[in-house]
């Protein structure tokens, strides 16, 4: 009995140890500085300092209590392997609980153009949980539960119309290897 307690805890051991030994090759480094220095032009306009540009002059200026937010993407050799994240919300400063935002993301057509752009209408604080809190509190993005992924595409530039208080945020993503295929 004790030989086997003593065998099991050597064969977990050395088991810990290989993955331990292999753990770096599980998740290679992916190195993109392109990523950190690629200029993305952002431009926020509300109704009172709005200003039409070339790129984006068939949108509609923004309404009373609304930001127009464009991002404008540069140009890349191979857009395929890219894709643009892009969360709406607000910072916030919060406890412990659990803080969410509710609104709905709507994906509109330009008329005429058929060029998509979003709008959020409003964002409400939700219900959050009420639990004791002895921490101080911190500052946090709280997004809408709706993140907008889409591939890469330099040609035309994303448009949002968002309540004042609400603020966007976008993250770029490269593909870090090739396609594989699953056994067939």
């Amino acid at each position: 009995m004790k030989t086997t307690k003593h065998l099991t805890l050597q064969i977990f051991g050395l088991s810990a140890l290989v993955v331990c030994a292999f753990a770096g090759y599980a998740m290679p480094k992916v190195e993109q500085p392109q990523l950190q220095t690629l200029a993305i032009k952002t431009s926020v306009m509300d109704n009172n300092n709005y200003e039409a540009q070339v790129e984006t002059k068939m949108y509609p200026a923004p309404n009373e209590n609304m930001v127009q937010h464009i991002l404008t993407l540069p140009k890349l050799n191979d857009e395929s392997q890219y894709l643009i994240e892009i969360q709406i919300g607000q910072n916030k400063l919060v406890d412990c609980n659990k803080v969410r935002l509710m609104g709905e993301i709507h994906t509109l057509s330009l008329d005429g153009w058929g060029y998509p752009y979003y709008q959020v209408d409003s964002m409400i604080q939700a219900p959050s949980t009420k639990m004791m809190c002895t921490e101080a509190k911190t500052a946090q993005f709280i997004s809408l539960n709706d993140t907008i992924t889409q591939e890469y595409d330099s040609r035309l530039a994303k448009v949002f119309y968002l309540p004042k208080e609400a603020q966007l945020r976008y993250r770029i993503w490269r593909a870090a290897s090739e396609f594989k295929f699953s056994r067939q």
